[in-house]
């Protein structure tokens, strides 16, 4: 059976987490995460208009975002997500890593934003993106929680 993913990216296959750690492995100073966190935003395709619908975005944010998934055959859940916000989308590009390809039985009771704390990210943000990370985290468990053995 052949997958349809929709609003496809690198992020969980190609970016996992041992790669995310080795691009932050050099970076002492916030600027050198923050370039490295635009560059993550630019390997996430920006979303058709047909994905940006009014159940994909997120409040909370200081940027438009939106956040979406799809169920794939075998039960893994694909996100895909947007961010007017370079960085912001970057964040995205962060949670993605994390989340991506797995089951709700693997999601669940797990942090979705514990690769910003692998990272030393999480103390760096300002108050506002931190309030964003967390509705994104917020959404990402509401999906999760929407399948059996997501509880």
């Amino acid at each position: 059976m052949t997958e349809m993913i929709i609003g496809g990216h690198p992020f969980g296959r190609e970016i996992d987490s041992a790669e995310l750690a080795r691009r932050f492995a050099d970076c002492r100073q916030w600027e050198d995460r923050l370039r490295q966190i635009i560059l993550l935003a630019k390997a996430l395709p920006a979303l058709s208009e047909a994905l940006k619908t009014p159940e994909a975005v997120l409040t909370g944010c200081e940027n438009r975002v939106w956040l979406g998934h799809q169920r794939l055959p075998d039960g893994r859940l694909h996100f895909y997500a947007d961010s007017d916000g370079r960085i912001v989308k970057g964040l995205l590009a962060v949670v993605l890593t994390g989340v991506e390809g797995k089951t709700p039985e693997q999601l669940s009771g797990q942090d979705p934003l514990a690769p910003f704390d692998a990272l030393g990210l999480r103390d760096a943000l300002s108050v506002s993106r931190a309030s964003g990370l967390a509705a994104i985290a917020g959404r990402v468990r509401a999906i999760v929680d929407g399948y059996p053995g997501g509880r």
